[in-house]
């Protein structure tokens, strides 16, 4: 398979589940509890619509070896955290926990950011509140149905593996836009 230079996420207005198409690649992938939106808010629950790049792609080095990527690559620690305080200075950027504003556990209990790649939505620059800790993730699967996200792209492993795989800086991942 060649390298593709768009990760292609479609889903039907509403809904919570959808495709995630790269090269001859095609899974079911898991959405925001509020299906696609234009107009991401943050806590909305919904995943943006839009052209992100992939900026970096995080691993949690006590569960998991560093995956074969062309994406830049950083171990998750402990005290690893998100600012999603919208009118925090370091809203939607890494923190180190605790943090004085809200922000949000790097390290999880969960698998769920065992592996995450953190997608360019509201990051150059933030706008507070327009959508903070977007990424592409593990998905959390119950019963062999993909559960919704807060707002996030998310995989079964073994197919979010394939499609890091063949991932490079280059890689952008289009998410309800043809």
């Amino acid at each position: 398979m060649t390298r593709s230079a768009d990760i292609e996420v479609t889903a039907n207005p509403g809904e919570t589940r959808g495709r995630l198409i790269f090269g001859a690649w095609d899974f079911p992938c898991a959405l925001g509890r509020s299906g696609l939106r234009d107009d991401k808010r943050e806590g909305d629950g919904a995943t943006p619509i839009g052209l992100f790049p992939l900026r970096q792609l995080w691993y949690r080095p006590d569960r998991l070896s560093p995956p074969a990527t062309g994406l830049p690559i950083r171990p998750i620690a402990q005290g690893d955290g998100w600012c999603d305080a919208p009118g925090d200075p370091a809203y939607n950027r890494p923190v180190r926990l605790p943090y004085p504003a809200s922000a949000e556990t790097m390290w999880r209990e969960d698998s769920l950011y065992d592996l995450l790649v953190v997608l360019g939505h509201n990051d150059d620059p933030p706008r507070p509140g327009a959508g903070s800790a977007i990424f592409f993730h593990i998905a959390n699967e119950k019963n062999g149905v993909l559960q919704p996200t807060e707002g996030c792209v998310a995989l079964r492993l073994a197919d979010m593996l394939k499609v890091l795989s063949r991932c490079t800086p280059q890689t952008k991942m289009r998410i309800g836009v043809p």
